[in-house]
């Protein structure tokens, strides 16, 4: 192998791979990168056998071939030359690169690629295209809320139903569930549903940055893997196997108490109730008074030993027979109020032991579910 190619535009290939660089593992090739000469082009790739990424940038090639190095070596080292062209070349004994730039050479040894994982491929299966930036706003108001721990592997993913011309996105992690429902750039020609990893989804958002194409999902007929295509890049990742809950059972269908609050005080008034709840349980109490448009959401939170924190925000209150009484925990709050953004939000309660719903006025497309907490009133 043998080409010519900008510092720049391989630094930021090198960037957009790094992200499936397996870093902990039994395999130590999977912490290497695949340079390979492609249509005219230099592929880069990487895996760590949960999810694939490879991207394709222009350079000027004088011979083929394809070799693996060591990732974060060359990640360095590239990033350490000026902005000039690099030529490469493939060294033969011992196996590795030689790197020029300027007044800089450096030769990194690499193993053959015959010694590297297999990038997995997906070439027939059920495709839909989606909207970039819908995208991006779909995976930002659910994937917080997928599970962190792995002692229920598919609640770490994200359930993904589409059908006719929307899809829905839901992530739950057993104290809250998230749900957003939008729309896809074109009708799909059968349904579909699948789980994919929470991680793969952030990454895909992350490398979807500037672009400005729809997203295009393929999924396996056999539903164990996906290949996602932007522009230059391709996302393979392994899917969950496993039954994901019915969401749809799990929204409640009524509610005894409704308020309606500006995003921009509730939140700052969370924010204030949060350092407290640090050290109390994470507990933040919401409790109403008075009923109308004239009424107010009180926010407060205490920890024993520290003190206490009391706040409260105007507030259009839709009661029942009792004020709205109910505990949340201060993550879970502040971070569907970070994604619900500015303007009117709603809050619907039955009882402080009832699942609490949150949600933006005049906005279907999201609903959030959160489980209440217990406390003494």
């Amino acid at each position: 192998m043998r080409l010519t190619c900008l510092k720049d535009n391989l630094s930021k290939g090198l960037a957009v791979v790094s992200r499936a660089v397996a870093t902990r593992t039994t395999l130590p090739i999977t912490q290497n990168v695949v340079l390979a000469t492609d249509q005219g082009r230099l592929k880069l790739s990487s895996t760590n056998l949960e999810i694939a990424i490879s991207t394709w940038i222009g350079a000027e090639i004088q011979e083929e071939g394809s070799i693996t190095i060591p990732a974060r070596i060359l990640t360095e080292f590239v990033n350490s030359l000026p902005s000039e062209a690099i030529e490469i070349e493939q060294i033969d004994a011992p196996l590795g690169l030689s790197l020029k730039c300027q007044r800089s050479q450096t030769s990194i040894n690499g193993n053959p690629t015959e010694d590297f994982p297999p990038i997995p491929s997906v070439d027939s299966g059920v495709q839909a295209n989606i909207d970039v930036s819908e995208l991006k706003n779909a995976i930002a108001h659910v994937v917080f809320a997928a599970a962190t721990e792995d002692s229920r592997p598919v609640l770490t993913g994200v359930k993904c139903d589409i059908s006719g011309e929307k899809f829905t996105l839901a992530a739950a992690d057993g104290f809250r569930l998230a749900v957003y429902t939008g729309k896809l750039s074109s009708p799909v020609e059968e349904d579909l549903q699948f789980v994919i990893p929470a991680k793969a989804l952030s990454e895909i958002s992350r490398l979807a940055g500037g672009q400005t194409e729809d997203v295009i999902f393929t999924v396996t007929p056999t539903k164990s893997q996906a290949l996602i295509k932007l522009e230059n890049i391709e996302l393979v990742s392994q899917l969950i196997q496993g039954s994901f809950p019915d969401y749809n059972q799990l929204l409640p269908d009524n509610y005894e108490n409704k308020a309606l609050v500006t995003q921009e005080q509730f939140l700052a008034a969370t924010k204030t109730a949060a350092i407290f709840a640090r050290d109390g349980s994470g507990i933040i109490r919401l409790q109403s008074t008075g009923s109308g448009d004239g009424a107010r959401l009180m926010i407060s939170s205490r920890a024993e030993e520290i003190g206490e924190s009391e706040g409260e925000v105007d507030a259009t209150i839709e009661s029942g027979s009792n004020d709205m009484k109910i505990a949340f925990n201060a993550r879970y709050l502040s971070d569907v109020l970070e994604v619900l953004g500015q303007g009117n939000v709603i809050l619907e309660t039955t009882s402080p032991s009832s699942p609490g719903v949150l949600k933006a006025e005049g906005n279907d497309n999201y609903i959030h579910v959160v489980m209440p907490m217990f406390v003494q009133w």
